[in-house]
């Protein structure tokens, strides 16, 4: 047995292994095997009493290696084609993926009993005094906290408890005020509930959802002793959105801040993290 080059060969039917055609001389095998780049095998399938097909050396050359090459450039381009096609695919999944689920991640703690959904953007920041807090890791006005009454000095029963919405919207914006009083000359702060409503979640809690507008107004010469030196300007200007509810007789208050110029812009988001709020039972 041995193992030559050749550009052109013939497939036995019993054996279907690529062979040689018997009549070739050795010196026709000499110049095959240095015309081709494939190896194949010649069987001595090719018997006494099976009559090789009569065909012309130079005819085989000519007219049989066009036709080879162009079916290897049809079955590559098929190969190519067919693995850019499940490429994109592929691409085309991963992305769909992406702008629909990966908009947001969850936050669940659950020891204190809560949760809500957050944009994947924010970023934790500690030692800000409440139970969570998360802000936008650019705009750093924009930014949500958790807080939660003490077990020791609350029962509550239900959201309820803190009256009718409205009610719960002027509590709300008391504490709004009094968080963010300052002891700075001049400085006056202006605030207005903008809405207060109630809702039954998917877990079948009631929460009531506040939203309250604060400005902030401030002397630009404090110090200043006549009136006409000190100018009052606009110093900030900031929404807050809160969800309360009540479970393990604790009061959980959700708060969104943001400044009312973005509010418009990021207003879809923010509604989605105020709906995702859940209180929960915990282990006791």
């Amino acid at each position: 047995m041995e193992f030559i080059h050749i550009p052109r060969f013939h497939t036995d039917p019993i054996t279907r292994l690529s062979v040689l055609p018997s009549h070739l001389t050795p010196t026709t095998r000499r110049q095959y095997r240095g015309n081709s780049g494939l190896t194949i095998r010649a069987s001595s399938s090719l018997g006494k009493n099976r009559q090789a097909p009569n065909i012309d050396e130079g005819t085989l050359l000519k007219e049989t290696v066009v036709p080879r090459r162009n079916m290897m450039v049809v079955m590559m381009s098929s190969l190519v084609l067919s693995q850019l096609d499940s490429s994109l695919s592929g691409n085309n999944q991963v992305m769909a993926e992406t702008s629909t689920a990966g908009m947001f991640k969850e936050h669940m703690d659950t020891f204190d009993g809560y949760s809500f959904f957050y944009p994947k953007n924010w970023v934790q920041v500690r030692g800000s005094g409440a139970d969570i807090f998360f802000r936008d890791s650019f705009v750093l006005d924009e930014n949500l906290s958790v807080e939660i009454s003490s077990p020791s000095s609350s029962d509550y029963k239900s959201v309820e408890d803190l009256g009718l919405p409205k009610m719960a919207g002027e509590r709300v914006q008391k504490q709004n005020l009094i968080e963010f009083m300052s002891t700075r000359l001049g400085v006056r702060r202006e605030s207005n509930i903008l809405s207060t409503s109630s809702r039954v979640a998917d877990d079948g809690k009631l929460y009531y959802d506040v939203e309250v507008n604060i400005k902030s107004y401030a002397n630009n010469n404090e110090l200043a002793v006549m009136p006409q030196e000190r100018i009052t300007s606009l110093e900030w200007d900031r929404r807050y959105l809160s969800v309360l509810g009540v479970e393990n007789k604790r009061l959980y208050e959700l708060r969104l801040q943001i400044p009312e110029s973005v509010f418009a812009r990021e207003e879809a988001n923010l509604r989605s993290v105020m709906n995702s709020f859940r209180v929960f039972k915990t282990m006791d």
